[in-house]
């Protein structure tokens, strides 16, 4: 018996856009050129393909599992030690202002420019 068709059995049907590339390179906040978002394209279409295969495998016979391994904690006990100190911790940095490293911002609004 075939199973039913679901939405993700409509994968291989689907092909990406190139505004469905400029959406994903915009949530992922990557600035892409032309030729970068046609070569995203061509990946991300691979990565439907797969999953469009993955989605037909007949897992009707396997346990659902959350867990493939036993869980174990690997827990120690906390202990002091000496602290870094901030020369040493800065000594590497690219850019420092005093006690502090300096960094760009890691989100920028449409405020920032």
């Amino acid at each position: 018996m075939a199973a039913p068709l679901t939405s993700i059995d409509n994968l291989s049907l689907m092909t990406l856009t190139p505004d469905d590339v400029d959406h994903v390179a915009a949530l992922a906040r990557l600035g892409l050129d032309a030729a970068e978002r046609r070569r995203l394209g061509a990946e991300l279409e691979a990565i439907l393909q797969h999953i469009s295969v993955l989605q037909r495998v007949d897992t009707s016979d396997v346990a659902e599992t959350a867990q493939v391994g036993d869980l174990v904690n690997v827990m120690r006990d906390d202990e002091v030690g000496p602290c870094l100190g901030a020369a040493a911790a800065l000594r590497n940095a690219p850019r420092s202002d005093g006690d502090y490293f300096v960094v760009n911002a890691i989100q920028e609004s449409e405020a920032d420019g």
